[in-house]
């Protein structure tokens, strides 16, 4: 119970700082694509701080494996976190690097209750659109067949790709970059069966609480009557006895 509460206690104090961080990797992984070329210092600077983010889930994710009173439990149900923390260590992309860490954000998200799914779902489109965008400029801006040069081209593509729209107009030419569409078109996909599921719950839940609101009516009206029976057997009994004492 200890070890549960101490864990707990690590996982609020540590869910801002990791979020501040995953802003500063977004910083740090748009800076050099949007500013192209950049400049030696500054992409080393940036490389430098994806690392230190992604080593900072590294160890948080350490520090929870620690604590935790059942590690074989904790390692089968964060499987996830596990692989977004090893993914970058099989080959050093900085497209990986970008991938562990929005599982790992997204991950952490999920763990706060004060985080509503909407925010959630909102916050993963704005990151997923974001990332797309500057993953596939990153990849298809040096593509001698490429049609996606700027960063309006990849916002646009991306806007198609995940509402699987799909005009036509700007589409990847590059094996990487065509991985990159069909990720995002697969969580665009699922964020909107998330949606849909959300809104149906909704219906759902208010269908049932005036089932609930008409059955507690309907009970009280049942339990009305019967007091107003028994209250007229009282009185017939009452009347009775009377007449019997009359005569």
């Amino acid at each position: 119970m200890n070890d549960q509460s101490a864990q707990a206690r690590w996982e609020r104090l540590t869910q801002r700082p990791l979020l501040a961080l995953a802003v500063a990797f977004a910083v740090a992984y748009a800076v050099p694509i949007v500013d192209n070329p950049a400049s030696r210092s500054l992409t080393l600077l940036c490389t430098t701080t994806e690392w230190v983010v992604w080593a900072a889930f590294a160890l948080d994710y350490l520090i929870r494996l620690v604590i935790t009173p059942r590690r074989r439990e904790f390692v089968r149900t964060h499987w996830i976190d596990l692989c977004a923390v090893v993914l970058p260590l099989l080959q050093p992309l900085r497209l990986l690097r970008m991938v562990s860490t929005l599982l790992l954000v997204g991950r952490r998200a999920r763990m706060a209750s004060q985080i509503r799914l909407t925010t959630y779902v909102a916050g993963a489109v704005v990151g997923l659109l974001m990332f797309g965008s500057l993953a596939v400029l990153s990849v298809e801006r040096d593509s001698p067949k490429g049609n996606i040069r700027t960063l309006g081209d990849a916002v646009w593509w991306s806007f198609t790709t995940m509402t699987t729209v799909g005009y036509g107009d700007h589409a990847p030419t590059t094996g990487l970059g065509r991985m990159i569409a069909v990720g995002l078109m697969l969580s665009g996909i699922a964020l909107l069966g998330v949606v849909t599921a959300n809104i149906a719950a909704w219906f759902i839940a208010r269908f049932e609480k005036d089932d609930v609101e008409e059955r507690r009516q309907t009970e009280a009206i049942a339990a009305l009557a019967e007091e107003v029976r028994l209250l007229r057997a009282e009185v017939a009994r009452l009347a009775g006895e009377r007449e019997q004492q009359r005569s």
